[in-house]
């Protein structure tokens, strides 16, 4: 089931790019899925966006490394290759890139994900956090292309206005 996001927020897609329900895409853990227009081998490239409240002193390393290790499973294999902050100190962000190998869709696939992390506080009380992730999923043949697109998206991205900070 779709969830929904602890914060409204703002976000323009790239040209090309449509929304789809997350339950029909295989992505029921998120509350927007958004589809490239082109597929690469079987594949559709895909950007989804979740979150959650974070009243917990987790980093967002620690928070990525839990990712990290939720997709590391049976038959498949992840590599870290890239990780790095980003933001400010008043809205830290973390971003990582992976590979990924194994069978998805009943077919062997290699595909790279980049996650980006966003840490965000409630203004009326700095001790509620709130983290977003935008998560990037493509096979490693069409990532340089749709690479653009994402830093695109990722740099439309804001809290509605009014509610968070």
């Amino acid at each position: 089931m779709a969830t929904t996001l602890p914060v409204p927020i703002e976000f323009a897609l790239p040209a090309g790019w449509r929304a789809a329900p997350p339950d029909e895409v295989g992505a029921p853990g998120a509350a927007f899925v958004a589809l490239h227009p082109r597929s690469d081998a079987g594949f559709t490239a895909n950007i989804a966006i979740d979150g959650e409240h974070r009243p917990d002193g987790a980093t967002l390393s620690e928070i990525a490394d839990r990712s990290l290790a939720r997709l590391r499973g049976p038959g498949a294999t992840v590599v870290l290759t890239d990780r790095r902050d980003m933001g400010s100190a008043e809205a830290p962000g973390l971003v990582q890139k992976l590979t990924i190998s194994g069978g998805v869709g009943g077919l062997s696939r290699d595909l790279v994900q980049t996650q980006v992390y966003l840490s965000l506080l409630d203004v009326a009380d700095p001790h509620n956090r709130m983290m977003i992730r935008l998560v990037l999923t493509v096979t490693a043949a069409q990532y340089s292309e749709v690479l653009g697109d994402f830093e695109e998206f990722v740099r439309t991205v804001r809290p509605s206005a009014g509610n968070v900070s």
